[in-house]
């Protein structure tokens, strides 16, 4: 049974290390509350004082209109500039779920992949010898302005606008991985293209015919219609936990028809041309290089 002190502890009975810390601790809070009286004296008094510093998500001011355009990043046919983020989405159609021989999931299902990237139309994909890869039709979304916890209905009013982008796919690594980012993060491995069309020439990205061709056969031929989670839906999901940037970009999935799941499996070799036709957007088509 424990029994209770009936006398409290007083300074008394610590002993002489315990006192020194007491004293100590007293100090500090008797200084710290002096400096917080001067420095409310100072600022009551100081009209110069400068403002306070904004919070850091609130430092980039800069606000991209549907019609703005967005600095290229110097690369060859790269239409827009390095994003502060990539932001992709996996297995959101439809026919893709469908020839995965997996459920459709009930959420978006994320991953990353990174500005190194990126390359336009007419660029070059490298490919490292000897390591699987795959193609895969998709659109993107460039984002316009700051976009924090917004809502489905008013998720299109934050797009600048959009692009045929190839999410092309080591698939050995990422599938040995368990994860995708290294697998889809390869030098080169996003082309986007052929330019941004800005939002208000496309009001409905839930209705556009999304194909591919390998060396002039037709590979993927779906729409977007297909999409398990349309582009207002996913912008409103990533906002909820992650602030979307303007020049940030979405990858919103891939269709049916790529190259791990036909019979048998095919991959991008040397040579390949890989054209990516998105409509009402245009056509993005690159060679594809292997590299020791």
């Amino acid at each position: 049974m424990v029994v209770a002190r009936k006398d409290p502890v007083g300074v008394a009975d610590m002993g002489p290390v315990s006192q020194v810390s007491l004293l100590m601790t007293i100090c500090i809070f008797a200084i710290a509350n002096l400096i917080e009286y001067a420095y409310c004296q100072f600022s009551a008094t100081d009209s110069s004082r400068k403002p306070d510093l904004p919070h850091p998500l609130d430092r980039r001011q800069e606000m991209m209109t549907p019609n703005s355009s967005i600095e290229s990043s110097g690369e060859p046919d790269l239409p827009i500039g390095a994003p502060s983020k990539m932001i992709c989405v996996g297995l959101n159609y439809r026919d893709h779920a469908t020839e995965a021989g997996l459920e459709a999931p009930t959420m978006p299902l994320l991953f990353a992949k990174w500005p190194n990237t990126l390359i336009g139309h007419g660029g070059e994909i490298h490919v490292p010898e000897g390591v699987r890869t795959d193609f895969e039709a998709e659109l993107a979304v460039v984002i316009g302005r700051r976009a924090r916890k917004v809502t489905v209905d008013e998720a299109l009013d934050y797009v600048a606008g959009y692009l045929c982008a190839n999410d092309v796919s080591a698939r050995d690594l990422q599938f040995d991985d368990g994860q995708w980012v290294r697998g889809k993060s390869l030098d080169t491995f996003c082309p986007i293209g052929p330019t941004l069309v800005p939002r208000d020439q496309i009001p409905d990205p839930q209705n556009l015919g999304i194909k591919l061709w390998l060396n002039g056969v037709l590979m993927q031929d779906s729409s977007t219609a297909q999409m398990i989670f349309g582009v207002a839906d996913i912008i409103s999901y990533v906002s909820q936990t992650a602030t979307l940037e303007p020049g940030d970009v979405i990858l919103t999935g891939t269709p049916a028809g790529v190259g791990i799941f036909r019979n048998p499996p095919v991959g991008l070799k040397e040579g390949d041309e890989v054209t990516v036709e998105i409509e009402r957007i245009g056509k993005l088509t690159n060679r594809v290089r292997v590299t020791n």
